[in-house]
């Protein structure tokens, strides 16, 4: 069964992905929705994914998804990196609300926001880090008062994805100011509503993706609340375990690096890499990316089969943060002084890229909750630990 669903996986997959999208970088695809839709290729590859079911794959065909079992997921998986194929409803949408609505939205939400996402023709931003509620995210103070036939939301977010290109937030809010963790509830906000305002932040590595976003006494539909009121922080804790688990998924993305070191670098009489310390390094790195690939495989395995171990999650995602920096770390040595363009001629598109997500990579370990914290969370959960005493005691 499985061998027949590779088959129809691969040919399916190399009669409808554009080959000019092979390897390429998503994730300038996710973050930028101008960038993506100005991709003619992109728009063919989004909506053949989208007609097949398999930009959310698991999904009930009900909400757009194809239904595939794990199994069948992990194989179309397979079939996109051999060719350099990447799912185009990867975002924020299809990673963090689609698996949270599934498990904590009505019927109506449900049926309203899922196929959208599915199709990959709306778009979300995560409204939850404020400038004082970033690590210790349960401060957030972005205020929510119950108007009777609505809510009127009043505060600002910060470091939010996407936020100037969404249709869509997802966002936490204070709702109860009595109990900090237990007066927070999870609201869903039209990007289009009157006192909705984005301003997009500038890198280092030159992108715009990340945004202020000021909530100015913003009328929000009470059936836009998901789950119940000052419950928020529950749904919001299951969220970001879907949110890392993404972060920390497979981190394939782009050139591979064999075909490109040995094209730059050279081979010796025997067909090896040349240089025999990068030779090390190159196959140290691709040992630890496919342990770690197979062990995201079996955790997977272990939670279809009902063993769930959420606690695995900040181990996991800060060793594909370090899988996918040291990946981007190659790179560049690979290139050398070709690696160094920025822009302009004299460097290639591959080059170009190269050094514009080196630097981006230096995000993979804060984004999503930083190495440091995961390493807090992992010292707690899993090895049993004390939290660090508060400051000054």
């Amino acid at each position: 069964m499985s061998e027949a669903f590779r088959a129809e996986a691969r040919a399916w997959l190399e009669a409808n992905f554009p080959p000019s999208l092979a390897f390429k970088n998503p994730v300038p695809y996710q973050n930028d929705a101008p960038y993506a839709e100005g991709d003619p290729d992109w728009i063919v590859w989004r909506d053949r994914m989208a007609e097949k079911g398999w930009g959310a794959p698991g999904w009930p065909k009900m909400y757009g998804g194809g239904e595939l079992d794990h199994e069948q997921t992990k194989i179309l998986t397979q079939e996109m990196r051999r060719i350099g194929a990447f799912n185009p409803m990867k975002m924020t949408g299809y990673t963090m609300l689609g698996p949270t609505l599934l498990e904590f939205g009505t019927e109506e939400q449900k049926a309203q926001h899922l196929p959208g996402v599915a199709k990959g023709v709306t778009r979300w931003c995560q409204g939850f880090s404020e400038p004082g509620a970033g690590s210790d995210l349960a401060s957030l103070q972005t205020k929510c008062v119950d108007m009777g036939d609505h809510y009127l939301v009043e505060g600002q977010k910060i470091w939010t994805s996407g936020a100037n290109h969404a249709d869509w937030c997802f966002a936490l809010v204070r709702t109860d100011t009595s109990s900090k963790q237990g007066g927070i509830s999870f609201l869903l906000i039209d990007m289009k509503s009157e006192g909705v305002e984005t301003r997009p932040i500038t890198l280092i590595s030159g992108s715009t993706h990340f945004c202020e976003m000021f909530l100015n006494a913003v009328k929000v539909p009470k059936e836009n609340l998901v789950g119940e009121i000052n419950k928020g922080w529950g749904i919001a804790k299951r969220l970001l375990q879907f949110e890392r688990d993404s972060l920390s998924e497979g981190r394939g993305e782009g050139v591979p690096l064999l075909p490109l070191a040995q094209e730059r670098v050279g081979t010796d009489a025997e067909g090896r890499i040349a240089d025999s310390d990068l030779r090390t390094r190159l196959v140290a790195h691709a040992m630890r990316a496919q342990a770690y690939n197979l062990t995201m495989g079996r955790i997977a395995a272990e939670g279809k089969a009902g063993q769930r171990n959420d606690a695995l999650v900040p181990v996991l995602k800060n060793l594909g943060s370090d899988v996918a920096q040291v990946r981007a770390d190659l790179i560049m040595e690979i290139l050398g002084e070709q690696g160094l363009g920025w822009s302009g001629e004299g460097y290639s598109d591959v080059e170009l890229d190269a050094s514009h997500q080196w630097l981006h990579a230096r995000a993979f370990s804060i984004y999503g909750g930083s190495f440091e914290i995961q390493n807090n969370i992992a010292a707690k959960v899993l090895l049993g630990l004390p939290s660090a005493p508060a400051p000054g005691r």
